[in-house]
């Protein structure tokens, strides 16, 4: 039995579970989020706890059971704490202010950059270079970090652009003069 998928999940006391068809529902004040159960995965609401069980040992099921166990309760840790990431910007006169739902970047090209946050993402900036992204569903907090990432890679050569925080760049050497 998947060591992942047979512990129960425990709901805080904001979030409410519910099961539909062959979809689960987790709610709290924050918001709302829902997943598709495969197939062969039965999931029960008792006694504030969701348990997860599979219908056999099949490789496939094993993964999905590990899966939706794992989506559940990332979920329900979501919409009762929160996920966070945090961002740096290294660089001379590189920035990132916020204007309403709007993130401006001065990141050393000839325009500014607008990026609008997406719904159910909040996005914080502390002294124009610390960037902090939040909200209740990991997967899209984290894909919005990697997008505000890529809007400036760090230069190989001298580290100038935008990082994760506590990330360690290997920068190259450059070149000798003769």
């Amino acid at each position: 039995m998947s060591r992942i998928g047979k512990k129960p999940i425990a709901l805080a006391a904001k979030v409410k579970a519910r099961v539909e068809g062959d979809h689960i529902h987790i709610e709290s004040p924050k918001g709302k989020l829902s997943y598709q159960i495969s197939k062969g995965i039965t999931i029960t609401v008792e006694d504030s706890k969701i348990v997860i069980k599979r219908s056999d040992d099949s490789r496939t099921q094993r993964a999905q059971h590990g899966l939706i166990r794992a989506l559940a309760a990332n979920a329900v840790k979501g919409l009762d704490e929160g996920f966070k990431k945090e961002l740096e910007i290294e660089g001379i006169g590189y920035k990132a202010q916020v204007q309403g739902r709007i993130v401006t970047f001065n990141l050393g090209y000839t325009n500014q950059i607008d990026f609008p946050m997406p719904e159910g993402i909040d996005i914080k900036v502390e002294k124009q270079t610390k960037i902090l992204v939040t909200g209740y569903d990991k997967q899209k907090v984290g894909q919005v970090a990697a997008d505000i990432k890529t809007l400036r890679i760090p230069d190989v050569y001298k580290g100038k652009g935008i990082k994760y925080a506590g990330e360690i760049l290997r920068k190259k050497v450059g070149k000798t003069g003769a």
